[in-house]
């Protein structure tokens, strides 16, 4: 598929999930302005191992997961008129979910804030909404630079999974220590942390709470960010027990595993992949911050590589490039 076109494709499925309920994506410019190691395999019955899958997404929760009104209208509406959407959003947590839990718990953070991330792009890197937020976490520029990430002609780290998951933890790491609940830093990440601080300190005399909180500010927020909470909790009663819910039959994407070889500036990704002797679209998709197709021609730059592909392409790449230095 045209790259230029899967990005249109991504954000029509994630974007329009709020988008239909009246409220659209949520956009980091009212932000700013106020203020892993196991894929699933089907079995003969195309059903995914329970065992596997449940390790792969936990039953047990570390947020509040209360079946609201709200919540359940929202389920509804995820099995219903999202279900196609919703299914392949839960096939790509085999993919990222891996990856994203495991920083998440390194941080010691509740890892289902996962399911945050399903609601701002469907787990999809390459999602660009109205707003110009891009990525699984939906930056905008000004934010993704201001949590360590290159946005400049050659390079969109906001679209990198890796890069962007580290940088939107640390910015609901800083949320949740203002608000002393991640419900409040959920809604500040969609509304922006000055607005969810004013209204908390007009309604409970406090910006700092708990995550019942939300619920007393709630009538107070945006559209998009009341409906916000309530879809991220639905989705992961969804993403839990998926055959509850009508996806009985879930394939998994297989998760992110990857090489990476230390490349000269304005190496064309083809040769990369190539070089290893992958498909280019694997390579290509492991690396979706190289916009241009290519590394960026001003340095040396780290590229991923299908796992276990090193050896193979530093024997080609240095033959070919007397360059090409193979990194851990």
């Amino acid at each position: 598929m045209d790259r230029k076109k899967k990005e249109t494709v991504a954000v029509g499925l994630a974007a329009s999930t709020l988008a239909l309920l009246g409220a659209g994506m949520a956009t980091e410019q009212k932000r700013m302005a106020d203020g892993m190691d196991l894929a699933v395999a089907p079995d003969a019955n195309g059903a995914p191992d329970a065992d596997l899958k449940a390790d792969l997404i936990p039953r047990d929760w570390d947020l509040p997961s209360d079946r609201t009104e709200r919540v359940d209208f929202f389920i509804d509406f995820l099995k219903g008129e999202r279900f196609d959407d919703m299914k392949e959003w839960l096939e790509r947590i085999g993919k990222y979910g891996p990856m994203i839990r495991e920083e998440l718990r390194a941080r010691h953070m509740p890892e289902d804030l996962l399911f945050l991330a399903i609601i701002e792009s469907g787990l999809d890197p390459n999602a660009y909404s109205k707003a110009d937020a891009a990525g699984i976490w939906q930056f905008i520029e000004p934010t993704g630079e201001r949590y360590g990430l290159e946005v400049s002609r050659y390079v969109d780290e906001r679209r990198d999974p890796v890069k962007a998951t580290a940088a939107a933890l640390t910015y609901l790491e800083e949320l949740n220590e203002r608000f002393d609940s991640w419900f409040l830093a959920a809604a500040s990440y969609n509304t922006g942390e000055n607005r969810v601080g004013r209204i908390m300190k007009e309604i409970t005399g406090s910006e700092k709470g708990a995550d019942q909180d939300y619920w007393k500010i709630s009538d107070r927020l945006p559209r998009e960010t009341r409906d916000y909470v309530p879809l991220m909790v639905a989705a992961g009663h969804i993403a839990k027990d998926p055959g509850a819910f009508g996806f009985p039959e879930l394939d998994f994407q297989e998760p992110l595993r990857f090489d990476v070889v230390r490349v000269p500036g304005g190496t064309p990704l083809a040769d990369v992949a190539k070089a290893a002797g992958a498909d280019v679209d694997v390579v290509l998709d492991l690396n979706p911050h190289l916009v241009k197709q290519q590394t960026p021609p001003d340095r040396d730059w780290d590229v991923r590589i299908p796992e276990g592909t090193q050896r193979t392409f530093a024997a080609a790449f240095g033959a070919a490039a007397g360059a090409g230095t193979v990194t851990e």
